[in-house]
């Protein structure tokens, strides 16, 4: 039977037994596992060293929250049992990472970048292939955006265009190359949009089609490793709503190396709320947080 499963008995009983109670750090009440400041502290290094997000002590309970469950599968009583086992796991080291990163998305979110997009396209023309890379893809709706705007653009469901979709989190990935999206997912798209860009499935699911993930590669890419495995100039990079888990050190380490594979007219396109006035020396703002590289 796992911890999950067990019926502990009432607080009295605990009580009558005081032997019981300095065998083992006890859970906080509600709590199914203890969980420390010294816990929070080593997943919040553990957290920001590998992929390089920045947890503020109001995510305790996030945290917490979010990590029970591969507590319960890894058949661990103990959050100091767990990290343990993450330094021999590097299978569960991916779930944990997938376990904590946020994948908030939908089709055409902030939809005046794809405005942007369209003319920047039209712009460049059709005389060589033009590389676009979207660096949080999360389950797809955000790349699969990207394409959809070539295809506007180009008014062809084959533009020059080249898409790299990228993210730390291998789950959200599979379910970005699947394609596959339940009505709600796509319950803000135009009717326009739906019929021209997916085809529907039994039971009212909607599939990209393939002509548009063909526009599309998927890898994963933690941006704090040393190598990326791209090459430049690329015509735009989608880095929303990214930043905004990162400290000011870690965002400039990482818009250092966007620089250079920018082509030098080239978009950074970035979420609402991230400003980038600390890197004004990488990059000036063109547009409604749209930024192109200095020099």
């Amino acid at each position: 039977m796992s911890l999950h499963d067990r019926n502990p008995g009432p607080l009295s009983a605990v009580r009558t037994a005081p032997s019981a109670v300095h065998a083992a750090p006890q859970p906080a009440s509600g709590r199914e596992f203890a969980f420390s400041l010294e816990d929070f502290e080593r997943i919040r290094k553990l957290i920001h060293d590998h992929v390089g997000i920045a947890l503020t002590p109001a995510k305790q309970d996030m945290v917490y929250s979010r990590l029970t469950r591969r507590l319960r599968i890894c058949g661990e009583t103990t959050f100091a049992g767990y990290l343990a086992r993450l330094e021999r796991d590097r299978v569960e080291w991916e779930a944990f990472v997938n376990s904590l990163t946020t994948n908030l998305t939908s089709f055409f979110r902030e939809s005046h970048h794809f405005d942007l997009l369209t003319e920047q396209l039209r712009k460049i023309g059709s005389g060589r292939r033009i590389q676009i890379w979207c660096c949080a893809a999360s389950t797809g709706e955000e790349p699969y955006s990207i394409a959809i705007a070539a295809c506007e653009a180009f008014r062809s469901l084959a533009p020059p265009v080249s898409i790299i979709a990228s993210d730390v989190n291998t789950d959200v990935l599979d379910v970005a190359r699947r394609g596959h999206y339940e009505p709600d997912r796509v319950a803000r798209m135009s009717p326009t949009r739906l019929q021209q860009y997916f085809q529907q499935e039994a039971g009212g699911a909607w599939r990209i089609r393939p002509e548009l993930q063909r526009l599309v590669s998927f890898r994963t890419i933690n941006l704090l490793a040393p190598h990326w495995g791209l090459r430049g100039p690329l015509d735009a990079i989608f880095c929303r709503n990214v930043m905004i888990y990162f400290d000011k050190p870690t965002q400039y380490a990482i818009l250092k190396r966007f620089a250079p594979l920018l082509a030098p007219d080239g978009a950074l396109y970035a979420g609402h709320s991230e400003s980038f006035q600390h890197a004004s020396d990488l990059f000036r703002l063109v547009g409604r947080t749209v930024y192109r590289p200095v020099g």
